[in-house]
């Protein structure tokens, strides 16, 4: 008799506890760093102009050790220079503001450290490396010099499009050792904010040149010089002074720029968007389970959690306007990180009024691969560059795009509801007639709400672009991406409205709805060409047919017979009986007698 009780209680309990932990986890971002021997934290909010914008040293680290190696932090090797990551147990893991540090100030020992990754075999040939190996140091590199140098010059020679994967691939290497040696160049880099009205930032070197010819203070100058020395002598007394004593001149001569800085330095050690990938993850299997055992509890404790990790993507989203100052749609990675936003808000909305887990799961899961989709696009650096010139504008980015990238999320929602009815159907016996039911309206729904986005966002866009460039359409691969999702989306519902398909088929619809919108949305920027192709994305070419394989599977088991549906054969809703009687027609009615005239 006790156990009911105390399950029943633990059920109880179960919501508050998902919620109290949830934003115990989200509330972790707020921790500040901690530092160890050196001041660290303070030396990360000194500011940096770098890709024509300001930002904190800590973000310049962080994206340069991004390009260069894939990561944001690196294993100290050994002394030999021998030791691989893998094989690197024991020794200390060393961030990318300590890899800066030594890159300024004791660049002959930063050369040693293997943080350049090669992936193509062919490269690793060239350096007579072990083919298994991914990072190489500096020193290894320069050694094969002549031999990079010229395979470069042969590559540089060939058309972008008739290069193959080495070529390409020894092209990137060249990028990335160019960033590495743009961050050892201290003096050249622009470190000197600008000291009065019209005035630009400015380099070491010039500094220190307009301070030999003219007389005056040179605090940057003077405070990196002191910074380089505490960091090369190990000595963490004169590393902390140089640095606070340059802060503090900053505060008074750049106070608007410096709260900037100091909110950008605490958003990069947040990791917002990270620690919301794993909320979605947790709301995902609290809704996935409820349909094991349907529980109030289980359905409660995914809505307050997909609340929580909703805020948080949320916070993200603004943090990220406000450092930019500009709307939250400015590239493709922040298209990602508002894709899956769009998508979570619109799901919370479904789980609001069905509070059947179907919602929770679809904004947990699309909230989840967005964010993972952005976290890659991340690793190509710094996620919040400078605008082109075509695309600084608010106004526009603020209507045109936002509504567009609503349109997208949207119609993905829809189609991640699509795979959800299809997946329950195929494979469980949990597709009864009233979840058929909730989902055909959810589908029905957000395909109404991706249409109307999609279009105006299209209509918009034409005006932008005849502003721009003086006509309203052009047949842009990226226009004819945007045309299809309105189309496609207009289809599904003339389809539904006409009775040419039904629940099933209004699912299976929506399914390929998700391959013309990631049409639109990625494959337009594989092609290089147009007037949109702001950037050619090769790698992500295998991702995005695998992406499309993978619809293209769930339409197929979309349209398998109904008998091999498990929810069906549950529900006997294939096979009607063997001997049904038909009705017959009632007789005809005499007619009416005539009226007299």
């Amino acid at each position: 008799m006790n156990t009911p009780s105390r399950s029943a209680r633990l059920l109880r309990t179960l919501p508050w506890l998902a919620l109290a932990l949830a934003l115990l986890y989200a509330g972790a971002a707020l921790l500040p760093a901690r530092d160890g021997r050196f001041a660290l934290s303070q030396f990360a909010r000194l500011p940096i102009v770098d890709l024509g914008r300001p930002k904190p040293l800590d973000t310049f680290a962080r994206s340069t050790l991004l390009i260069v190696s894939n990561k944001q932090s690196f294993y100290l090797a050994e002394t030999d220079g021998t030791a691989e990551r893998s094989e690197a147990k024991g020794h200390a893991e060393r961030s990318a503001l300590e890899w800066l540090l030594d890159v300024m100030a004791r660049p002959e020992v930063a050369r040693g450290y293997r943080i350049v990754r090669i992936d193509h075999p062919d490269i690793k040939a060239v350096l007579g490396a072990d083919p298994e190996r991914k990072y190489f140091s500096l020193d290894e590199i320069v050694l094969r010099r002549a031999e990079i140098e010229a395979q470069i010059q042969r590559a540089n020679e060939v058309p972008a499009g008739d290069r193959n994967s080495y070529q390409r691939a020894i092209l990137e290497l060249a990028q990335h050792l160019s960033v590495y040696f743009h961050a050892e160049s201290v003096a050249e880099l622009l470190l000197v904010p600008p000291t009065a009205a019209g005035t630009e930032w400015t380099t070491i070197t010039a500094e220190r040149h307009q301070v030999d010819e003219h007389g005056g203070d040179s605090p940057a100058t003077d405070a990196y010089l002191q910074v380089m020395q505490g960091w090369r002598d190990d000595d963490p007394a004169v590393f902390a002074s140089a640095v606070a004593q340059y802060q503090q001149w900053l505060g008074t001569a750049q106070p608007r720029l410096m709260r900037k800085i100091d909110m950008e330095v605490r958003f990069n050690h947040a990791a917002i968007f990270l620690r919301a990938i794993g909320l979605y993850v947790i709301v995902f299997l609290l809704a996935a389970l409820s349909w094991l055992r349907m529980t109030p509890a289980l359905v409660k404790s995914a809505l307050w959690v997909l609340c929580v990790a909703l805020v948080l993507h949320t916070l993200g989203l603004v943090a990220r306007t406000v450092i930019q100052g500009r709307p939250p749609v400015t590239n493709l990675y922040s298209s990602a990180i508002f894709v899956g936003w769009g998508a979570a808000v619109l799901g919370l909305v479904l789980e609001r009024f069905y509070r059947n887990g179907i919602g929770a799961v679809t904004a947990a899961g699309t909230g989840f691969l967005t964010l993972l989709v952005a976290h890659n696009l991340s690793l190509d650096g710094d996620t919040m560059t400078m605008m082109q010139a075509v695309l600084d504008t608010n106004f526009w980015l603020a209507t045109h795009v936002v509504v567009i990238t609503l349109g997208y999320a949207s119609t993905f929602l829809a189609g991640f509801l699509g795979i959800l009815y299809i997946l329950r159907g195929v494979f469980t016996r949990g597709l009864g007639a009233q979840e058929q039911t909730s989902l055909t309206r959810m589908i029905y729904g957000i395909v109404c709400f991706a249409t109307l986005f999609s279009f105006v966002g299209t209509i918009l866009g034409g005006i932008w672009a005849d502003q721009s460039w003086g006509r309203f359409w052009g047949w842009d691969p990226k226009e004819n991406g945007a045309l299809l999702i309105v189309l496609w989306n207009a289809l599904v519902l003339h389809a539904r409205w006409g009775g040419m398909i039904r629940q099933r088929g209004l699912a299976v619809m929506a399914v390929a709805g998700n391959i013309v919108t990631s049409w639109s949305w990625f494959g337009t920027n594989m092609l290089g060409v147009g007037l949109h192709a702001y950037g050619f994305i090769d790698s992500a070419i295998f991702w995005m047919f695998t992406f499309v394989g993978t619809q293209l599977g769930l339409i197929g088991l979309g349209l398998l017979p109904l008998h091999r549906w498990r929810s069906m054969q549950a529900t006997s809703q294939v096979r009607a009986p063997r001997s049904v009687k038909q009705p017959t027609a009632p007789p005809l009615a005499p007619p009416a007698p005539e009226s007299p005239r």
